[in-house]
């Protein structure tokens, strides 16, 4: 067995961790459970469910399918620094979709889920980190099962070693499939569980993702009884890469928005931190803005659309803006910083450029005049009501064009009778 300072050099060198302090892996070398398996010996059996993983510190690993059986096949050989089991932390109703065997000597560390989410608690980005990894391995599995389906497709008069190939990339796309929908439920973990309660305002808001994972999202940052944050967000792509930009950039609202009183003044921040952590090419457009009950609206505006305001005759109020500019493209960045009233009886609804440039079989765009007139219409009903009536809509007007961008839109509505 490894004394406790070669065991702090190898879960440094583990990508998932090697960005922790040096008290941390001490730390984490004195907590997690150290395990030596045998050649030939299991770490993990398909079809059962754990609440641990494992992390290899030296030696290799086989995957394997249908282990036992006629059927056996060996997937892949895992080397040191690979993590496995750690599916369970984000589906615990799941089970192994395949087997893991000890390939030379392996030593392992086990991390039970306590360990993992006392260790998230501490470092909440590692859990960004960990969709990382899996986002790259992702992309990296999916590269390769495209180039071997264009060979196998060309080879299709060996049928039955070609069939055999195929069938080893039916199970490759099924774990595709797993992760990206645990990609999803992870996008999804961001949006708030429930809406914020402000007396005298209606609330709501709707997303619909174009893909499974989507660039959109909306958040609610409590502040006190009298006052929360809204942000409402569209990343610059769709997919994996962009659920992972918004998720950054959610956390560094987050971080900045306490110690910000001013909008502009957090995203400001929020842009720096962007350009210093992210070098992906990506930005995001956004509009964070606090309420206070008295219907003060203070936002600023980094390259959204604008919010449209209607009186309680549902009539547009004219509201004074400048242009904004999107975050993560420059450190110098000019930002819309406007204060706004929502009139007592009015509303106001912030969206994503999914709405107002969904296009129908003409490539026309749906438009803000038409979001504006179908407002006049329905503005007297409940926000909720309002939010899927607009879906609607722009179903309607798309047609059978499929989804070409993420929908995304947030009322809030003031009663006749507010402060």
């Amino acid at each position: 067995m490894l004394n406790r300072s070669e065991q702090v050099a190898l879960i440094a060198r583990i990508p998932l961790f090697a960005g922790l302090p040096d008290s941390e892996l001490m730390h984490l070398a004195d907590t997690l459970q150290p395990c030596e398996f045998d050649p030939g010996e299991l770490l993990i059996r398909e079809g059962e469910s754990d609440e641990h993983f494992y992390i290899l510190l030296e030696g290799e690993a086989e995957v394997i399918k249908a282990l036992g059986t006629s059927d056996e096949r060996q997937l892949a050989i895992r080397p040191e620094g690979t993590l496995f089991g750690e599916m369970s932390l984000f589906d615990p109703q799941g089970s192994h979709t395949a087997s893991v065997r000890a390939h030379t000597v392996a030593l392992t560390l086990e991390m039970t889920r306590q360990d993992f989410n006392r260790l998230l608690h501490r470092y909440p980005s590692l859990a960004y980190d960990m969709v990382r990894q899996m986002s790259l391995r992702l992309e990296d599995t999916e590269n390769t099962t495209i180039l071997d389906l264009r060979e196998k497709n060309q080879q299709l008069t060996t049928a039955y070693q070609d069939l055999k190939a195929a069938q080893e990339q039916l199970l490759i796309k099924e774990r595709l499939e797993r992760e990206l929908a645990i990609a999803r439920q992870i996008q999804e973990s961001i949006l708030p569980d429930s809406l914020p309660l402000l007396e005298g305002f209606d609330i709501a808001a709707l997303t619909i993702p174009a893909r499974a994972v989507g660039g959109d999202y909306y958040d609610f940052i409590p502040i006190n009884r009298h006052r929360f944050g809204l942000v409402i967000g569209d990343a610059c792509d769709k997919g994996i890469p962009a659920a992972l930009f918004i998720n950054l950039t959610n956390s560094l609202v987050h971080i900045e928005a306490p110690r910000n009183p001013s909008p502009e003044a957090c995203l400001q921040l929020v842009n720096h931190h962007l350009i210093e952590m992210s070098h992906s090419g990506m930005f995001v457009t956004l509009l964070y803005g606090i309420l206070d009950i008295s219907g003060s609206f203070d936002y600023c505006r980094a390259g959204h659309p604008y919010p449209i305001v209607l009186d309680s005759h549902m009539q547009l109020v004219e509201a004074v803006s400048s242009p904004g500019m999107p975050l993560g493209i420059d450190e110098s960045i000019e930002l819309d910083a406007q204060t706004v009233v929502i009139p007592t009886g009015g509303l106001i609804v912030m969206y994503s450029d999914g709405l107002s440039e969904a296009l129908d079989g003409s490539d026309s765009q749906y438009g803000v005049e038409r979001l504006r007139n179908a407002l006049l219409t329905i503005g007297h009903l409940p926000a909720a009501q309002i939010c899927s009536m607009i879906w609607k809509e722009v179903q309607e007007f798309v047609g059978e064009q499929p989804q070409s961008d993420d929908f995304t839109i947030v009322v809030i509505k003031r009663s006749p009778g507010g402060h």
